[in-house]
């Protein structure tokens, strides 16, 4: 293992250096190998786990390309890490959520286009007047991917689009248990909308605390009960 983590870090000190550039092919595996000094094998293990996580893009038959190196990209990985969290930290992750989206919804209240804000308003309409918990909770994550797209900071768009996954079970099971959710959603996501429309950047943030801080606290005393 000490020998592949070697063989990572040159090739990675190849893309910071900017020897590699995103969309770069690799050398051939033999030529690159007497360059690093590295056995063929050693090369290998590190290419495949330069791949696992999306710094490499190993095609069959034409060669292995540094990829775009996008944050989403890179950060796709994480959401598969996160997603075998355990129940007990679901809170951690909400408390995450309360610091980060809260901060990109102000910055899409200064950034996002009318059309994209008209976009927000349809997502809420697009909603059944009784919805069922899986079409509330579908119509909850669209409508904070698109505030956090709406941003302009893919990498903040990352980090939050990768909490998603944890605490989905956590807001199905809300709607399932807690009387009203399903109109408190609705009412907080409004808000939300309206303060966004109006640009007013620290109404929105505010709101948004509120509504995912009132998904932390029903869950924590929920968790408490149990």
């Amino acid at each position: 293992m000490a020998v592949t983590d070697a063989a990572i870090d040159k090739i990675k000190q190849m893309i910071l250096s900017g020897e590699l550039a995103p969309g770069d092919r690799l050398p051939k595996e033999a030529d690159l190998a007497v360059r690093l000094g590295l056995s063929r094998n050693s090369l290998r293990e590190a290419v495949r786990a330069l791949s696992l996580i999306n710094v490499l893009d190993v095609r069959q038959g034409d060669g292995t390309y540094v990829t775009s190196l996008e944050p989403g990209l890179l950060l796709d990985t994480m959401s598969f890490v996160l997603d075998l969290h355990r129940d007990d930290t679901v809170l951690q992750f909400f408390e995450v959520r309360r610091i980060l989206e809260p901060a990109a919804t102000a910055m899409a209240t200064k950034l996002m286009s009318d059309a994209d804000i008209d976009q927000l308003r349809v997502i809420l309409e697009s909603l059944p007047a009784e919805p069922t918990v899986e079409e509330l909770v579908a119509n909850d994550l669209e409508f904070h991917h698109r505030i956090a797209q709406g941003s302009g900071n893919t990498v903040l768009c990352s980090f939050i689009e990768s909490l998603a996954g944890p605490t989905t079970r956590a807001r199905i099971w809300r709607g399932l248990t807690q009387e009203g959710a399903m109109e408190k959603t609705r009412e907080q996501h409004t808000a939300i909308y309206e303060a966004i429309a109006a640009r007013q950047s620290d109404v929105a943030r505010s709101w948004a605390t509120v509504h995912v801080a009132g998904v932390e606290s029903w869950l924590r005393r929920a968790l408490e009960l149990d």
